[in-house]
């Protein structure tokens, strides 16, 4: 696998450092680590992966405050849940010589669930994502579709082996070394099942019953993809009157090409439902990257709504815009009833279907846009 050329990221770390330290987290080769050696190039650097590093501080963390010095004002640890315990140190440096970390990790399990020093409010977090559209000129869309935006994968010559190899490495790595669940087989069924349910509302019965685990079991295998940061709830959105929302939650992979690996699938045909349902997850992955770069501090700023008499519209950004998005190079009037029955309830500012038509057009007062289009639109920041 190899990484042809490297792009800017939106996430700018000297910005985002300029106030306070951070944990940067993000999945496996979204970029954390070619970011930190491009944009922060004068930092003291510690990578956890390296096994001589990882040693040296497990056994006495204090070596952390010895090895720095006073001119070391920035300083990077990767893969800090590997080591928690070193957390007590960093929260040290910070407050006695005024240090800045960045503290990047592809699992927040072991941080938040292991009882570690988060740093009471020192240190804020972020999220890196895969690629987006606005990081990438002339966006190749069947290839983001079929393989996903994760950098080396994008840009790979053999990107359906690299997938196979990062899901590999994902069970591997990330769920037997780290000792997240202890029944690996059974945690290789639920991923299976998981990702035929992409984009879908969680019905944790009939994936139980698919899996054949637990019903418990598959809760708690859902919380180590959402610590991983494989996969997002998007929540229901719930200010409809007129017509009842239902509460249940949808999920979706963190990135389209490793959902497909993950199910097995074949390579995609264009108006397949498959087609569709990888269009969908790519355009909420530009949503959940927009919503975390450019929406930090304003809560939950995307959810999908459905009424419990069968409406439904994809997503809501911001409480103000709805946005159903179809694959079709040709919208239909029917693809536009979850965004007329939204609009009764007079609460939605933008009504918007994104499509694979060619040209914008408007019907009534619904805007029906071409995907690089709305996606040009949603990086300027024209739908807040």
């Amino acid at each position: 696998m190899k990484t042809l050329q490297y792009l800017p990221r939106l996430w700018d770390p000297v910005k985002n450092l300029e106030r306070k330290s951070v944990f940067l987290l993000g999945p496996r080769q979204t970029g954390k680590s070619s970011l930190i050696r491009h944009a922060l190039k004068g930092a003291r650097i510690y990578n956890l992966l390296d096994n001589d590093v990882f040693l040296r501080f497990s056994r006495r963390p204090a070596r952390l405050r010895e090895e720095l010095t006073p001119a070391d004002k920035l300083i990077v640890i990767d893969e800090i849940q590997k080591l928690p315990a070193l957390l007590d140190e960093v929260q040290l440096l910070i407050e006695e010589r005024g240090a800045r970390f960045l503290l990047t990790g592809s699992s927040a399990r072991k941080l938040k669930r292991g009882g570690a020093n988060l740093l009471g409010g020192r240190a804020h977090m972020a999220t890196i994502h895969p690629f987006v559209s606005a990081e990438i000129e002339n966006l190749d869309l069947p290839r983001a579709l079929q393989f996903g935006l994760l950098p080396p994968i994008y840009f790979s010559t053999e990107p359906e082996a690299d997938l196979s190899d990062y899901v590999g490495t994902y069970l591997r790595e990330e769920i037997m070394a780290e000792g997240l669940t202890r029944n690996v087989p059974a945690f290789s069924r639920f991923l299976e099942v998981a990702a035929l349910c992409n984009g879908q509302q969680i019905n944790f019965t009939n994936i139980s019953n698919n899996a054949q685990v637990a019903r418990t079991t598959i809760h708690e295998y859902f919380e180590i993809l959402k610590d991983t940061l494989l996969a997002y709830e998007l929540p229901a959105w719930q200010e409809t009157v007129k017509r009842k929302p239902v509460q249940v939650h949808k999920f979706y992979f963190f990135d389209a090409g490793v959902a497909r690996a993950i199910g097995g699938a074949g390579p995609l045909r264009e108006n397949s439902p498959e087609f569709g349902s990888a269009f969908e997850n790519f355009i909420f992955h530009e949503l959940k990257s927009y919503a975390d770069y450019h929406l930090k501090g304003q809560g939950e700023a995307l959810h999908y709504w459905r009424s419990k008499s069968g409406f439904e519209v994809d997503f809501i950004l911001s409480g103000k815009t709805a946005i159903e998005v179809k694959a079709a190079r040709n919208v239909s009037p029917q693809d536009l009833k979850g965004l007329r029955a939204i609009s009764e309830e007079g609460k939605i500012r933008r009504l918007l279907c994104v499509s694979r038509e060619s040209d914008r057009r408007v019907v009534g007062n619904i805007e029906i846009l071409p995907w690089r289009l709305f996606l040009k639109r949603l990086w300027n920041d024209e739908f807040r």
